[in-house]
């Protein structure tokens, strides 16, 4: 037993694409059979020619010959304009110009005034089978626009009934005979059996144009995956160029010292601190590392609750201050007392990488670290007097590997800190800004809005899983 699949819900794009495609389907058959209604016009005058009145038939060819101008020059129209142009052109012209199929089958169907019961019975044979013709051809040319098919359908059948009930029960006063009535019986039979061929025929129509629809959306899907896998395998080449030649430095550098301790052991007050200086400048490329392993993992552990903000900035200046001292710079501290519900752990990672930027690019006057009330909410900031960030460099910098070119110290780091800022800002719901001018320093906003632990677990997995699909190889 095969098990059940619900089909796939259209959505308001291929809908409309859809129907599109079927107005396309039917304009290009009417451009290929166009001429077979004109050419049947003489062939039905050619038959009624000796048994009808020459001015009623002659007026009757007219109005079918100007209504297959209008068609032809509707569809001319049509290539010129509209055949190129997208989906939206497509339905709005054929909304314009829909109404020729119907007058075309009332004309058609108005013919049966002219040989219904006032021809032989062989030419009436004709004219019938050549309306049959054309009921059955339009089965073909007009089911990728279902309405349209049952409107030629009705209109042509509609008429030829009317026109055949006014002779039976008008002129005839139902004294006519008998066969008149299986006429009528078969019409209505042939009307009905040619609705439903329609109908099955317009439904693979459009079932194949929804297939083609998904088939091109699939196949741009996996462009798209296979271009950011792509994409991924690129990063990660780069990521091991840059982690290669950043690691390499600091370790080279404690080889460096360690042999030269080794070798002159009483210069340890002078070697030791350069030690230091390396060790922690590896450290911070593997806390770098980690972090992003985690973040790319989903395996951030989130602890939302009350964070006292004057503690968060005193751990910050308690950790930082001696490095900005060490630059010769000023570091300050304004505090507005306060609290707001987020991750202290990550919130401090954030503003510690923060200020960590802000030391390192900046080689004279100092660093400001603050909180500020603004409306119902507060915003940390972290100032600083460095190189500044020019605008064409602003939206990059928060990209991971991004190294603003020619930023003195840059050569120190992957160019993750802001990355990282950005991803745990973002799923923590606290928006970073910046403000920059080049050589004269930088700010960067962070709003501090309550954050909403379901939330923000969700934007932390729904993260981490885009970034898995995208590194799939």
């Amino acid at each position: 037993m095969k098990p059940d699949v619900t089909p796939a819900i259209a959505t308001p794009a291929e809908t409309q694409w859809v129907e599109a495609e079927l107005v396309r389907s039917l304009m290009r058959i009417a451009r290929n059979t166009q001429a077979v209604g004109v050419l049947l016009i003489p062939v039905f005058v050619g038959v009624l020619y000796d048994d009808h009145e020459a001015v009623a038939l002659t007026l009757w060819a007219i109005c079918a010959l100007a209504v297959a101008a209008l068609r032809f020059t509707v569809i001319r129209k049509y290539v010129h304009e509209v055949m190129a142009a997208g989906s939206r052109a497509h339905l709005q012209f054929f909304g314009r110009y829909a109404a020729l199929w119907p007058v075309s089958a009332f004309v058609w169907g108005f013919s049966t005034v002219l040989f219904f019961d006032r021809s032989p019975l062989a030419d009436q044979f004709i004219c019938w089978l050549v309306l049959a013709g054309l009921a059955m051809f339009s089965i073909n040319s007009l089911s990728s626009h279902l309405r349209t098919l049952f409107l030629w359908l009705d209109t042509l059948a509609v008429t030829s009934l009317a026109v055949i009930l006014w002779r039976v029960g008008v002129e005839l006063q139902f004294s006519g005979p008998f066969y008149h009535w299986w006429i009528i019986a078969l019409v209505v039979i042939f009307w009905q059996v040619l609705r439903q061929a329609g109908l099955r025929l317009h439904n693979t129509h459009r079932r194949n144009f929804e297939l083609q629809y998904r088939n091109n959306q699939l196949i741009e899907s996996l462009t798209r995956q296979t271009q950011a896998a792509l994409d991924a395998v690129e990063i990660k080449n780069r990521f091991l160029a840059s982690a290669a030649h950043d690691i390499r430095q600091p370790v080279h550098a404690l080889s460096l010292y360690a042999d030269w301790l080794g070798s002159e052991p009483e210069l340890v007050h002078e070697i030791a601190p350069k030690i230091v200086e390396s060790t922690k400048a590896v450290n911070a490329l593997f806390d770098s590392l980690f972090d992003l392993v985690r973040l790319d993992s989903g395996k951030i552990k989130l602890a939302i609750e009350p964070v006292d903000l004057a503690q968060v900035l005193h751990d910050i200046e308690l950790q930082y201050r001696p490095l900005a001292e060490a630059k010769g710079l000023e570091f300050r501290v304004h505090v507005s007392p306060g609290s707001v519900l987020t991750d202290g752990i990550l919130l401090r990672r954030i503003v510690g990488n923060l200020v960590s930027n802000a030391i390192k690019y900046t080689q004279r006057g100092g660093v400001l670290l603050a909180t500020r009330q603004r409306g119902a909410g507060r915003v940390l900031e972290v100032w600083d007097t460095g190189l500044g960030i020019a605008a064409v460099h602003q939206k990059e910098i928060f990209r991971e590997f991004y190294k603003v070119p020619g930023h003195a110290g840059t050569e120190d780091g992957f160019g993750l800190g802001l990355y990282i800022v950005a991803r745990l800002s973002t799923i923590l719901g606290h928006p970073v800004t910046l403000a920059s001018r080049p050589a004269r320093g930088t700010v960067f906003r962070l709003t501090l809005k309550p954050t909403d632990a379901k939330q923000a677990a969700e934007r932390a997995t729904a993260a981490s899983t885009t970034l898995q699909l995208v590194s799939m190889p």
